[in-house]
């Protein structure tokens, strides 16, 4: 070789060597993932809940070795609990700062205000937080579910009360997005089931609900089914109206720890629907149920979370956060991109279980595999008594009346 052959090859291999540090870094900068969540306002309580589901999943993930040979980074804002704050939030983090991916806020009056966000720019959004039926009906196509529908929250209390022989149900739900969808599915349940229905009633945010639980008194109903987001005030009229029904659900109040830590011996026996428990994380008595299956990995998510953030609640808000994120890990993975169309039809083939349990959508991005759980607070702790197969104990049933619940 010529000595200017051997210069020009010398040369190139020095090139490569100065470019390869540079090509190695660009490789290793973090997928940033975006996210509004409500850190404060009305909903800061759930919010918070799942938003620590979110930072364990990530930190987990990296702990792993991320994903796609990357380290992962979560981006998130605080949305104050407004919808319109969400929605101005997720335009910044696809727009102006460029986000690989995004994952959901809480709560689906949240997502449904800001869900035309990512379709607009045709980015997948796993909406972790929102429920509503109608987030996944609207024709759009880049957002995606994880809850059962908000309309299968109370079936459980519905087909416990039919399998016991009761015949009359009344029906009252809060006219928002969730809990009016919660009602409509509680009322088509019991139809279903052949139940007579006492009293459908529909009452605006902020309602008298004593003028409400009086039409519930005359109508005298075996079975109250309450989609409302203030089970605690609904509980205490109860008692001081003389109203006892066989059985009392509510939703979304009841499965927090303050709901009993407010009431004491007042919420016993009350139901409770939920999308996930701690308590799911154990066997059934005679190991009847393969719920490692179900759930994997939830119990060592339930350990790592009471490790990483020691004293705070862990509620079905925080597994869905981790799921919610584990399903666009897995996105990612499959995909084997971060290009928002190979992340799309990833997720529309997923099909398999999360530590929240089973994910699979529709091709309108509704959940079709999860189900939810219902409790009941039994001596102070919440007990899952259905479906039948996950529970460790039966319902106390009926509910005795007020008199002898102290």
């Amino acid at each position: 070789m010529s000595s200017l052959g051997k210069v020009l090859t010398a040369g190139v291999v020095i090139l490569a060597l100065a470019i390869v540090p540079f090509a190695v870094a660009e490789a290793q900068k973090p997928i940033r993932i975006g996210a509004s969540m409500s850190q404060t306002g009305s909903l800061a309580a759930p919010g918070q809940n799942m938003l620590r589901g979110y930072r364990l999943c990530i930190k987990h993930t990296n702990d792993k070795g991320g994903v796609l040979g990357r380290r992962t980074e979560l981006l998130v804002e605080d949305d104050q609990s407004t919808g319109k704050t969400a929605a101005a939030i997720y335009e910044k983090l696809i727009a102006q700062d460029k986000v690989d991916a995004i994952l959901g806020p809480y709560s689906s009056p949240i997502t449904e205000v800001m869900a035309d966000v990512p379709e607009r720019h045709r980015m997948p959004m796993v909406a972790a937080g929102g429920a509503a039926t109608s987030i996944f009906t609207r024709g759009r196509k880049y957002v995606f579910g994880i809850h059962s529908p908000a309309e299968a929250y109370l079936r459980g209390l519905i087909e416990l009360a039919a399998n016991r022989g009761l015949k009359t149900v009344a029906v009252i739900y809060e006219d928002t997005l969730l809990q009016k969808s919660i009602g409509l599915g509680a009322l088509e349940q019991a139809r279903k089931r052949g139940l007579q229905v006492v009293l459908d009633e529909s009452y605006p945010k902020g309602a008298d609900f004593r003028a409400i639980l009086g039409k519930v008194k005359a109508a005298n109903p075996e079975v109250l089914a309450a989609a409302s987001y203030e089970t605690v005030t609904v509980t205490r009229l109860l008692k001081e109206l003389g109203i006892n029904p066989q059985m009392f659900g509510g939703t979304v109040e009841v499965a927090f720890p303050r709901f009993y830590e407010t009431l004491g011996r007042d919420g016993e026996f009350v139901y409770g629907a939920s999308q996930w428990e701690p308590d799911l994380v154990t066997l059934r008595a005679g190991g009847l149920v393969p719920i490692a299956r179900q759930y994997p990995g939830a119990r060592e998510f339930v350990e790592s979370y009471r490790k990483e953030f020691p004293g705070a609640e862990i509620s079905y808000h925080s597994a869905q956060g981790y799921g919610g994120c584990q399903v666009l890990m897995e996105a990612i993975r499959g995909a084997g991109s971060l290009e928002n169309e190979k992340m799309r039809n990833a997720i529309l083939k997923l099909d398999f279980n999360t530590v929240f349990g089973a994910f699979k959508v529709d091709p309108r991005g509704l959940q079709i595999a999860h189900r939810n759980v219902l409790f009941q607070w039994q001596d102070g702790k919440k007990v899952i008594v259905w479906p039948e197969e996950l529970a460790p104990a039966k319902p106390r049933f009926p509910t005795p009346p007020w008199s002898q619940r102290q």
